[in-house]
């Protein structure tokens, strides 16, 4: 079955870097939207960013312009978030969300984001 695992989560100072994992078991990224999204304690969870496989188009929130990229790396099916100049409004759990050319959607399990001083 399709799986989506997150990795690369940890706790970092405010102006520091992270670059997030999701690997993708049982398909291939082809003709696929992934994208990202956040959760921080007591928020709703919200987009943060997406890539279209079939053309690499990428979008982004407000407020991870200039300071995030999305990739995606379809010989290692993995899809990356690198995170550069954080503040403590980032903190919060982050979740790969894949989307298929038929709507379906499959969401990882989260991985934790600290950004503390």
């Amino acid at each position: 079955q399709l799986q989506l695992v997150e990795s690369g989560g940890g706790s970092v100072q405010p102006g520091g870097s992270l670059r997030l994992s999701c690997a993708v078991s049982g398909s291939t990224l082809d003709g696929y939207v992934i994208g990202w999204f956040r959760e921080a304690p007591r928020k709703e969870r919200e987009g943060v960013s997406c890539i279209q496989d079939s053309n690499g188009a990428t979008f982004y929130k407000d407020f991870a312009k200039g300071r995030f990229t999305i990739s995606a790396d379809n010989r290692k099916n993995t899809i990356y978030l690198q995170m550069n100049n954080l503040t403590p409004e980032d903190t919060a759990v982050y979740y790969c969300l894949l989307t298929s050319l038929s709507r379906d959607d499959y969401w990882g399990q989260g991985t934790q984001v600290t950004v503390s001083s």
